[in-house]
């Protein structure tokens, strides 16, 4: 019998971020696993541990798990229990070319069984469809063979679940590959220096374009680099990836303890936790990052001018100027350009109680509704005359132009929203 498909919503892309339901989803995420197998040969821990481990996750701030093998559902069922998310990398051989059919076949079948074993889980929060493919195995087969693949992975994961949301982890000597199918970009970087850490993401989020930027791995070595060290870099890191506009970032990993290649890996310490899961220095660096993110304190606020450029839009103007009432900024104003609008607008606006409540900021401008002929038409002739007439009312350092159907979407931690 199939497992029953819950009502929950699902992680959906929106823009240049996520959303689940009607709030922002901003990754703040851990590397669980592989974790030394058990007999029946799972990488992951029993119900009993996972349990203790998941409570420590949250604990630390964390929304999301990042897991290198397909995990079982009791697993699945203890992270929604908790309102965790699961990025879900699906396990197969990319190491070996994959130029032949029965290879290929492999690979497809793997996804296929993956993302059906997962049975639409709102706990899932992605696929990803491979994870660091081989730079010598793209050179020998081509990169754009391989980005072909890697879209033809996506294409059977979304026939097994078409509303799934799907990537492809990519790393830096093979940032050429360019697959046109993932729903988001997601690159896993290991850049100890500052400098070259915000302009390597900076360079991620160009390649990005539209789609969200997610950082699937970073992080720091324990052993070789120290902890304090260790705590130094991952707090610029958690921050500037933020700073950088990035839809989230995972931490590797939350434990040192790491099973890879057939064995248990001792010489290194990527953990924030030790094996028997002691908290490091590291861990309540983490977590006071983790709470703060993605709201960073400003260097500075200049004053920002919002300006909304409204036509017949009484339908959509409440929701915008309910969004802008609730932004997450300290010094801005509204200028309300009407151009010409022929229906309850102007009404709207001024019933809208902007400017009532303390320390609130009130509509700077609002133009009255103009009866003379457009004829460039009222949508860019608004912008036009803004340019012209509104840059010299505006009071602001920035000034942002967006239309009335557009609105805000708040965060889940404080109901606030952002520009």
């Amino acid at each position: 019998m199939a497992p029953a498909v819950s009502s929950r919503p699902r992680i959906v892309v929106d823009g240049k971020c996520f959303r689940l339901g009607a709030e922002k989803f901003h990754v703040k995420g851990v590397a669980y696993g592989p974790l030394v197998p058990d007999a029946h040969g799972s990488f992951f821990a029993s119900p009993q541990q996972t349990s203790l481990d998941l409570a420590q996750i949250l604990e630390l701030g964390a929304n999301l798990l990042r897991v290198y093998h397909v995990p079982p559902r009791w697993f699945l069922d203890l992270a929604e229990k908790r309102r965790l998310k699961v990025l879900v990398d699906i396990p197969w051989n990319r190491h070996l070319c994959f130029d032949s059919e029965p290879r290929r076949r492999e690979a497809r079948d793997a996804i296929r069984r993956a993302v059906s074993d997962c049975a639409q889980h709102p706990a899932v929060f992605a696929f990803s469809v491979a994870n660091e493919i081989p730079s010598d195995i793209v050179r020998w087969a081509g990169a754009r063979a391989v980005a072909d693949f890697v879209d033809e992975l996506v294409g059977e994961a979304k026939r097994a679940d078409p509303e799934c949301v799907c990537t492809f982890t990519n790393f830096p000597p093979t940032e050429f590959l360019q697959p046109q199918r993932p729903d988001f970009v997601c690159f896993n970087v290991y850049l100890h220096q500052e400098r070259p850490f915000q302009n390597y993401l900076a360079r991620l989020q160009m390649m990005a374009d539209a789609k969200p930027l997610v950082l699937g791995e970073f992080g720091i070595d324990s052993l070789r680099e120290g902890e304090v060290r260790k705590c130094e870099i991952l707090a610029w890191q958690i921050e500037d990836a933020f700073r950088g506009g990035l839809a989230g970032a995972i931490l590797f990993s939350y434990t040192d303890e790491w099973f890879k290649d057939g064995r248990l890996v001792e010489d290194w310490q990527m953990g924030l936790v030790t094996r028997d899961r002691r908290t490091k220095e590291s861990f309540g660096v983490v977590r006071k990052l983790f709470h703060i993110a993605p709201c960073f304190p400003l260097p500075r606020c200049p004053k920002v001018s919002v300006v909304v450029a409204s036509y017949n839009a009484d339908r959509t103007l409440p929701s915008c100027l309910d969004s802008l009432r609730r932004l997450n900024y300290p010094d801005y104003e509204v200028i309300l350009v009407d151009d010409g609008s022929t229906d309850t607008t102007p009404q709207v606006a001024q019933e809208s109680g902007w400017g009532e409540r303390p320390r609130e900021p009130s509509v700077q401008s609002q133009r009255p509704a103009r009866q003379e002929p457009r004829p460039t038409g009222h949508g860019g002739n608004a912008k036009g005359r803004m340019e012209n007439e509104e840059f010299d009312s505006a009071h602001g350092a920035l000034i942002p132009f967006r239309h009335s159907a557009f609105f805000l979407l708040p965060f889940k931690s404080s109901g606030r929203c952002t520009l």
